[in-house]
């Protein structure tokens, strides 16, 4: 018998993922902090993350829901490592030009500027508590990403 049921671990990882792209909001809003491309494709993935898990969890498809919420979160984490990289080394651009007009062009951009549209640039480091933002988001990835493989590979019972 599992410590945690599958069930479970994905209505977390929906939660946590909803929890990250709220703090993304607040720290736009309230503390000035304009998302680049690559932050709104973080909050993209997150976004995939929290449906598929919370639509697998609350549905009777936790397989699933695991496995699109992990192809999402591995998605996510491939994007903070390159955000990371980016922050790194100042000299090399996002692609600011033609990445943030593409993503500025999806629909959702239009209906829900205030969080998918892409302002910001990817080589600005803000910090919070000792990270940068582009790190607190590799380790939020990284922790969904462990919690989504451990609910697929827990026996179902």
């Amino acid at each position: 018998m599992a410590l945690i049921k599958p069930r479970t671990l994905l209505i977390i990882c929906g939660i946590l993922s909803l929890a990250a792209i709220g703090c993304a909001w607040y720290l736009q809003h309230y503390k000035d902090m304009l998302p680049c491309p690559l932050c709104v494709i973080q909050r993209y993935a997150f976004l995939g993350v929290a449906l598929f898990c919370l639509i697998g969890g609350i549905g009777n498809a936790t397989r699933l829901g695991g496995v699109f919420g992990l192809l999402s979160a591995l998605g996510g984490l491939g994007t903070a490592i390159r955000h990371v990289w980016v922050q790194a080394h100042p000299s090399v651009s996002c692609g600011i030009d033609p990445m943030e007009t593409m993503l500025n062009r999806i629909i959702t951009a239009d209906l829900v500027p205030q969080l998918f549209k892409a302002d910001g640039l990817c080589s600005d480091v803000h910090a919070l508590l000792g990270l940068t933002i582009p790190q607190w988001s590799l380790v939020g990835f990284s922790g969904l990403t462990l919690l989504l493989l451990w609910s697929l590979v827990q026996r179902r019972d």
